[in-house]
């Protein structure tokens, strides 16, 4: 009587037989057994590939929602940051930059948009008009490199600024801060405390 270790090793010589005939290496015919071994893969085979996409996926959900994969995720019952305004298409390019705490490294079209949200704020630290024009100046000259696409990347939204009135738009916030320094906050009235104290009362 075959043991199960001597019926293993025979189904498995006769399956290398087999992939040796189909390999075409041999001539010999395969077996009855053979045969029905070879039609019964088949068929699985044919099973297999007949399995929907959706279905295998669905059963691939199913199971890791069966083993909590899908548990504390990061946005889990918050809104997905992102998705509230319109479509950017450098947001894949902003993202690492924001992710990695990267400077200087994204393309020009990119950093210009910061350049002119803080142009005013700029400005405002410059100590005077000459520099003021010498700022605005290199701003424009970079804006006008930047539109001709020499080093490729994204097209190029920033619009030069004029610089007489951005000068005059400069001066009029250096007037109203002038105008209206912030006054000093007044000390409270009171004795002092060494008075306090020679009086007893701390």
């Amino acid at each position: 009587m075959a043991t199960g270790g001597s019926r293993r090793n025979s189904l498995e010589a006769r399956l290398e037989r087999a992939a040796v005939l189909r390999a075409g290496a041999d001539g010999a015919a395969l077996t009855e057994e053979e045969r029905a071994h070879e039609a019964e893969q088949e068929a699985l085979r044919e099973k297999r590939s007949r399995v929907n996409t959706a279905a295998r996926a669905d059963y691939l959900v199913r199971e890791a929602m069966a083993q909590g994969k899908f548990e504390n995720l990061q946005y889990a019952g918050k809104p997905i940051p992102g998705l509230d305004g319109g479509y950017d298409p450098d947001w894949w390019l902003k993202g690492l930059i924001q992710r990695e705490n990267l400077s200087g490294l994204a393309p020009e079209a990119i950093l210009l948009r910061t350049v002119d949200r803080d142009l005013d704020s700029t400005l405002d630290g410059l100590p005077g008009e000459r520099q003021v024009r010498e700022a605005l100046e290199e701003f424009n000259r970079r804006v006008i490199n930047a539109r001709r696409q020499l080093q490729g990347g994204p097209p190029v939204v920033t619009p030069t600024r004029d610089v007489e009135e951005e000068v005059e738009r400069w001066r009029s916030r250096r007037a109203a801060v002038v105008a209206s320094p912030e006054e000093p906050p007044t000390p409270e009235r009171g004795r002092g405390w060494w008075r306090r104290f020679w009086r007893g009362e701390t």
